[in-house]
């Protein structure tokens, strides 16, 4: 009953992040959509891009990687902080990834990565500084997006992580009846099985020196993906000498940053941070 009770958790979290729709365009934005970026055998791996319709030099971009578990969710998830920061400046790039009933680890991180190189390859034709990408995801993509940080070298220069899980040893040590399946099922093997692959795919294990700058937005009720995840997540950085900060949303629960009083607050900060580590440039 517990599975089930967690994994009913995952689902619904991923509802109350991941809209149907994409969010109204703002004045000033363009939109092209389903771009194709990868295509692995039969699937065409699409992405939607927010663009400035003015702009002058290079501009930083940033990659929106959606949750729901590695299992569920939209591209859509981000639609409204991608447009919002297209008004400021930025290129915004919505993904979609393999889920895990397609493909087990590491291919929704493969195609991740692939979708940065896709924006590296196009930097000149959709103006973008290919030194200046940043990533953003939620819950399942705040993982992804902590493991393009943290790789070494880095793949993105900047990251905002919202309600990451970033340490899925700590799944895989409870009791077989509290492990999170969709953390099995993203992987193909349970903790027992592998534990060495459950340590290789925790972003937790690759942060320190070198890692990028990090900003984790994490609601103190969130009972999915426990806010110490982001605690113990910064203390790593930050013992390695990388910034990282971390935005607590008081009584927040999981896949909060859509919901008010949230939404706001979160968008704000995120651009904060993209803003100073990506240093927009607006001549």
């Amino acid at each position: 009953m517990k599975k089930i009770a967690v994994l009913a958790g995952l689902c619904a979290a991923a509802l109350a992040q991941a809209p149907r729709k994409p969010a109204p365009l703002p004045e000033g934005v363009e939109k092209k959509a389903d771009v194709v970026y990868a295509t692995r055998g039969a699937h065409q791996l699409r992405l939607d891009l927010y663009l400035p319709r003015q702009s002058g030099a290079p501009m930083p971009a940033v990659v929106y990687i959606h949750g729901g578990g590695w299992k569920n969710g939209s591209k859509n998830a981000f639609s409204g902080q991608a447009g919002y920061m297209a008004t400021r400046g930025f290129v915004g790039a919505c993904i979609e990834y393999r889920l895990s009933r397609e493909a087990k680890y590491p291919a929704a991180l493969e195609d991740s990565v692939a979708a940065v190189k896709w924006l590296r390859e196009h930097a000149r034709e959709y103006n973008i500084d290919p030194a200046r990408i940043g990533a953003a995801g939620g819950s399942a993509g705040g993982h992804l997006v902590a493991m393009l940080g943290t790789m070494k070298p880095p793949v993105v220069q900047a990251v905002a992580a919202f309600n990451p899980a970033v340490d899925l040893v700590s799944f895989g040590k409870r009791a077989p009846t509290d492990a999170v399946n969709a953390v099995t099922e993203f992987l193909g093997a349970s903790y027992e099985s592998n534990p060495k692959l459950w340590a290789e795919a925790t972003p937790l294990t690759h942060a320190g020196k070198g890692s990028a700058p990090f900003l984790f937005l994490h609601g103190d009720a969130d009972t999915t993906v426990p806010i110490q995840q982001s605690i113990d997540m910064v203390a790593r950085l930050k013992a390695g000498g990388v910034p990282a900060d971390l935005f607590v949303a008081k009584g927040a629960k999981h896949g909060f940053f859509n919901q008010e009083p949230w939404y706001e607050p979160t968008k704000k900060r995120m651009e904060e941070f993209f803003t100073k580590y990506l240093a927009p440039r607006t001549s």
